[in-house]
């Protein structure tokens, strides 16, 4: 069947078939602060409705409304023409409503297949069946294109890897309607390709699928139709195939969105201010060699499991590691992160909400707790000194808050993400070291977010990014390095900065490792 044939006969079925689960007129507020206003949409059997927006307008109070984690202000939710009204979460999966939140979920000193069958564990008489569950568990991660162990303990797998297992968890429960709240978010490409084919699979097989992404081009590749929120209000529900990723962003943010990644005015200069030679992080990075230059953006490209933030935890000292670190030539030794930070490393974790912020915490405090010294008359922290670095900071990362009295946890993502950036950058350092600047950041905050890593670089500060978006790598970045089983595996910059060359290497067929500094001509 043709794209258009298949596309009709999509259209036809969602013409005729009854909503599954409806949004009538909902509304919710918290005390007197209204986040979302009068919505009404329809998702039906066998379609993937896609929601978009950027942070804080409404997305993830949408979502846990449909779900049962909320309770609507005003309005009423239905189910197959009939209303409905969930008692919390549990009521709704019984009811065929799952949730796969982009938190993780998962119980950190359990094994993989002990979190995915938690509390619908397999038994044989009185004694769990450990061994069923272990082969079931190896299929349901599988199937997201993953290999993990099933007796791996969970707080041994990244963030991309914990994800897959919470994703794998929520599908063993019987499903009518699954939510995917940005899913893909820490996924590589060829992570994010396997999973969209298993939300084809669902699609298939006329379960509905509600799927808020910031990652337009997958939203337009997987998406039956699009609903786009702006402030708490819905700006319009459109037939995907009518809309481009360029037009998607600017219903979102009511702005031209065509130049997202800015232009390079300056050029590294020659001079290499880090150097990292022969690093060895046990079990995670072998060998790996590469060099740094003044005002340069340093990529690093890689699937799951690569090493790529192993890699750079053991270089600014998070992690036990073995290897030659230059700083500007001379020799250092990073026994703890306090360290790199003195001499003028930092690194922003891709984990801002577990290791990057205290988020039961003020802005004040979290802005300010990195450099505190600063801030300080003799033995007392100078809170006026505090508020004023705070409106600073406000100001040059534009970092959007109802009070400064918020804490941080109440932040969006983009805006805790920004916050992370302020603290960082009062310790006024040399080399910034970002991983995944833009998970689960919409397409705005992500435009803000590349223009303060240019500007970064163009202050002559070095700056290495760690991300998953290869796209992102290649609009922002000189050069894009690429690990492959723990080992540098090759470099590109120029005209073979694509994403053809990266997934080459990144996947196996490219070159052996790299065991000397990699140093690519701008």
């Amino acid at each position: 069947m043709t794209a258009a044939g298949a596309a009709a006969t999509a259209q036809t079925r969602l013409t005729h078939a009854p909503a599954v689960l409806e949004a009538r007129g909902l509304s919710k507020s918290f005390g007197p602060v209204e986040v979302l206003r009068d919505i009404t949409l329809s998702l039906m059997a066998g379609e993937v409705h896609a929601i978009i927006g950027e942070n804080g307008a409404g997305k993830s109070t949408l979502m846990k409304l449909l779900a049962g984690h909320l309770v609507p202000t005003h309005g009423a939710i239905g189910m197959d023409g009939v209303p409905v009204a969930f008692s919390g979460p549990v009521d709704a999966e019984r009811r065929g409503v799952v949730l796969v939140h982009q938190e993780i979920l998962l119980a950190p000193h359990l094994t993989v297949a002990q979190n995915i069958f938690m509390g619908r564990e397999i038994r044989r008489g009185l004694v769990m069946d450990d061994r069923s569950m272990n082969r079931e568990a190896t299929q349901a991660v599988r199937a997201l294109g993953a290999d993990i162990a099933p007796t791996t303990v969970v707080s041994r797998l990244s963030i991309a890897q914990r994800q897959l297992v919470q994703i794998a968890r929520a599908l063993q429960v019987p499903h009518r309607v699954v939510i995917f709240d940005e899913p893909t978010a820490s996924l590589t490409n060829v992570e994010t390709d396997a999973l969209l084919g298993v939300i084809r699979g669902l699609r298939d097989r006329h379960v509905a699928v509600l799927y808020i992404s910031h990652r337009l081009p997958e939203v337009a590749a997987i998406a039956d139709r699009v609903t786009v929120l702006r402030d708490g209000n819905l700006i319009a529900t459109r037939e995907a195939g009518t809309l481009r990723p360029l037009d998607m962003a600017h219903l979102m943010v009511g702005r031209d969105m065509a130049n997202l990644y800015p232009e390079r005015h300056t050029q590294p200069g020659r001079e290499t201010v880090l150097a990292v030679r022969h690093m060895n992080v046990p079990g995670y990075a072998t060998d790996c060699s590469f060099e740094l230059r003044h005002g340069e953006i340093l990529g690093i490209a890689g699937l799951i499991g690569a090493g790529r933030t192993e890699l750079l935890e053991g270089v600014v000292g998070l992690r036990p590691a073995q290897g030659e670190v230059m700083l500007n030539g001379a020799p250092v030794r990073f026994a703890s992160v306090r360290d790199s930070m003195r001499a003028g490393v930092v690194y922003l974790s891709e984990d801002r909400k577990g290791k990057g912020l205290l988020l039961g915490q003020d802005l004040r405090i979290n802005l300010t707790l990195a450099a505190l010294p600063r801030f300080c008359r003799g033995p007392l922290i100078d809170r006026t000194r505090e508020d004023a670095g705070l409106d600073e900071a406000v100001k040059a990362f534009d970092i959007r808050a109802r009070r400064r009295t918020m804490l941080a946890g109440q932040l969006s993502g983009g805006n805790q993400q920004k916050l992370l950036l302020g603290k960082m950058m009062l310790l006024e350092p040399r080399i910034v070291i970002i991983d995944e600047p833009t998970r689960g950041i919409d397409i705005g905050t992500k435009e803000q977010i590349y223009r303060f890593i240019a500007a970064l670089a163009a202050e002559g500060k070095a700056v290495i990014v760690i991300s998953s978006e290869m796209q992102e790598l290649i609009g922002l970045c000189h050069r894009v390095l690429i690990m492959r089983g723990g080992a540098l595996v090759g470099a590109v910059s120029g005209d073979t900065m694509t994403e053809e060359n990266i997934v080459v290497h990144a996947t196996g067929i490219g070159p052996q490792p790299l065991t000397e500094p990699v140093v690519v001509a701008s």
